[in-house]
């Protein structure tokens, strides 16, 4: 077992050990390797200015992807190869700077060198890109001066753009990166290599935080001064980063990421697909996991109505065994959890829309991307002679914990498509929530919603 955190930055390789594992990404490359250019400026993972690009390896090569580094920690980089801006321009200007210079893409600067990290991440995977896989890429970097336009067209105008394995040899880092012990304990931290020890870490440390993507934790710690008692690490274990369909359902492993999971729902799952576009930026989603976004137990996370009415179920690993507990039984209230402070989310099994279900899923927030909900929703419905056969219906935003609308369902089930069935469904459906007042919504507002989201159903499935 390795005392120390071993990756690689910019081609050289890097051990940090003792406190200084807890010090994000982006202090360490300005701070401790003087490479100043990643910026930190929201320190939330909001603006993209810190964007640095991790290699993590995948069979036997390294993939390349985006991450925001300021909510990303020297113990998540571990076995990894960390690429800054500067480890871009080692030889000069690559293409998608020039173009960024060409096209007057910058004006003050601070945010160019997250741009060009992010750019450059979208020609990891393709050699030319359109406006609109230029803007999709881009979603998660802010810019204040100057209007987007000259950035997108710097991005079109990009060729031959060389791959990160072309400015560092893929071979010898990740024969290192091979070679190393992969468990890690370093003080409060542990990585460790088999499930069985990370059952017996959580269950010998009553208030440990697993630690994965960081997207909440990270800015916990930089914005409350949070602080776990230890931090627990699975990202060694084998098989927690699966995905696949079997038998008519998406399982997923215990840390799947957010993009793991949209890539899956675009084939399988379109309806999801659209609405994990919308859930944060390329570099929180290719962090952020699924079973974090599950546990963190928010009742506007994005990923719960969906979850609710496909009846997604939790394969839950602890010191007993193994047991299955329905997405629906696993909240007990407001961040409180049916999970065994042995137990870890090891996978979630979901069903995917049988051959005659419409799936309807919607969210509302004040921005259309990157933004926290104020109110979701999700129906399952199945038609049979113009009549409902079936409906499951979930609203998130509106409790304590995401609601079904066991009501609203009944009053549906054997209606016609009327307009008039559905506004009478939506005054029900207002009667079975409780919404608070907060700042991304009053109560009020939520239970118009509530009601509205039935008509705007109607206009789906009339259409």
């Amino acid at each position: 077992m390795r005392d120390h955190i071993f990756f690689y930055l910019n081609g050289a390789s890097q051990k940090v050990t003792g406190p200084a594992i807890f010090e994000t990404l982006s202090r360490y490359v300005r701070e401790q390797k003087r490479e100043t250019g990643t910026k930190i400026v929201c320190e939330e993972g909001d603006c993209g200015a810190c964007t640095v690009l991790i290699g993590k390896q995948e069979g036997n090569t390294i993939r390349y992807l985006p991450v925001n580094s300021c909510i990303q920690y020297i113990f998540q980089a571990d076995l990894t190869h960390v690429v800054t801006v500067e480890g871009l321009s080692k030889d000069g200007l690559t293409p998608v700077q020039d173009a960024m210079v060409r096209c007057h893409g910058a004006q003050c600067g601070y945010c160019t060198p997250g741009f060009i990290m992010a750019m450059h991440a979208v020609f990891e995977e393709k050699k030319t890109c359109s406006a609109a896989e230029a803007q999709r890429g881009l979603t998660g970097n802010l810019c204040r001066c100057t209007g987007y336009e000259p950035i997108i067209k710097a991005a079109m105008e990009v060729r031959d753009e060389p791959r990160i394995d072309a400015l560092y040899p893929t071979a010898p880092i990740l024969r290192d990166l091979s070679s190393a012990e992969s468990a890690v304990r370093i003080g409060n931290f542990f990585k460790p290599a088999t499930l069985a020890e990370a059952i017996s870490f959580k269950a010998e440390n009553p208030k440990c935080t697993i630690v994965q993507g960081a997207t909440d934790v990270g800015v916990w710690r930089n914005k409350r001064a949070f602080e776990s008692p230890s931090y627990l690490s699975l990202s060694a274990i084998d098989g927690l980063g699966e995905i696949a369909l079997r038998d008519g359902a998406l399982e997923a492993g215990g840390r799947v990421t957010l993009a793991q999971f949209e890539e899956a729902a675009a084939t399988h799952v379109p309806e999801m697909a659209a609405i994990l576009d919308r859930f944060g930026s390329p570099q929180i989603r290719n962090a952020g996991t699924l079973a974090g976004n599950i546990a963190n137990a928010s009742p506007i996370a994005d990923t719960l109505p969906f979850l609710y009415v496909m009846n997604a179920e939790l394969e839950l690993t602890g010191r007993a065994g193994v047991r299955s507990v329905p997405i629906g039984s696993f909240y007990r209230g407001y961040k409180t959890l049916d999970l065994a402070q042995d137990e870890i989310i090891t996978k979630i099994r979901i069903p995917t829309p049988r051959l005659g279900e419409i799936l309807k899923l919607y969210k509302v927030s004040k921005r259309s991307h990157l933004d926290i909900s104020s109110f979701t929703a999700a129906f399952l419905i199945r038609m049979a002679g113009g009549r409902i056969d079936a409906v499951r219906i979930a609203f998130g935003g509106v409790g304590p914990v995401v609601l079904r609308l066991p009501k609203t369902e009944a009053f549906l089930q054997g209606k016609s498509l009327d307009l008039a069935i559905f506004e009478g469904a939506g005054a029900i459906a207002r009667e079975e929530i409780k919404p608070i007042s907060d700042v991304r919504g009053s109560a009020e507002f939520r239970l118009q919603l509530g009601e509205n989201i039935l008509r705007k159903l109607y206009y789906a499935l009339a259409a």
